[in-house]
């Protein structure tokens, strides 16, 4: 298989899980104001969850950028990650129909460590297939420390929504912040090639 193939089936499956998720959101049966109140928590874990995918979507293409050959291991690691990201739709629509109960935002937290675990398999999957040098080995491993803090942090959300699912949110929005713009680094090296 081809870069490309794995480049397109990866965005068609991205841009499958946005419309999905979209397609949640109820139009209200009221035309005034007021009838928009029920689905602030519904938009706003659509909101949480579209940033996430836009983050994996922007640091996926950044990553497989950096990939000449396609082998099992990172087909199998690519397919690994688009099924948690696939469960994005269901755990989104879960907290957002309860108003980010506690059940909802660990079993969110849970789907996110997994998807935060798996695309650190995924890249380093690509690094043991390839051999990176210099400043795009550096960047590699600068994304791989953010993708351990990620999971650590995941980590933290799931027993700290016991206590308060706020707090976990606070840690959603903290991580997103983090990958929100991909790393700088690995374009610049990859443009140095």
């Amino acid at each position: 298989m081809t870069k490309n193939r794995l480049e397109a089936f990866s965005d068609g499956v991205i841009a499958i899980i946005i419309t999905i998720m979209v397609l949640e959101l109820q139009i209200p049966h009221s035309p005034d104001w007021s009838g928009l109140r029920p689905l602030i928590p519904k938009f706003l874990s659509y909101a949480l969850s579209f940033l996430y995918l836009g983050i994996y979507w922007g640091n996926h293409h950044h990553l497989l950028h950096t990939v000449k050959r396609v082998n099992s291991a990172i087909i199998w690691s690519n397919t690994n990650l688009l099924f948690w990201l696939s469960l994005v739709p269901f755990v989104t629509g879960w907290m957002g129909e309860n108003s980010f109960s506690r059940n909802t935002v660990i079993l969110y937290a849970v789907d996110m460590l997994l998807c935060g675990a798996s695309y650190y398999f995924l890249q380093k999957s690509i690094m043991s297939e390839h051999q990176f040098e210099g400043d795009l080995k550096d960047a590699l491993e600068k994304s791989n420390r953010k993708g351990i803090i990620s999971l650590v942090c995941y980590s933290a959300a799931i027993p700290l929504a016991f206590v308060n699912s706020m707090v976990s949110g606070i840690i959603f929005l903290v991580v997103s912040v983090m990958w929100l713009i991909p790393e700088k680094s690995i374009e610049k090296a990859l443009s140095d090639r």
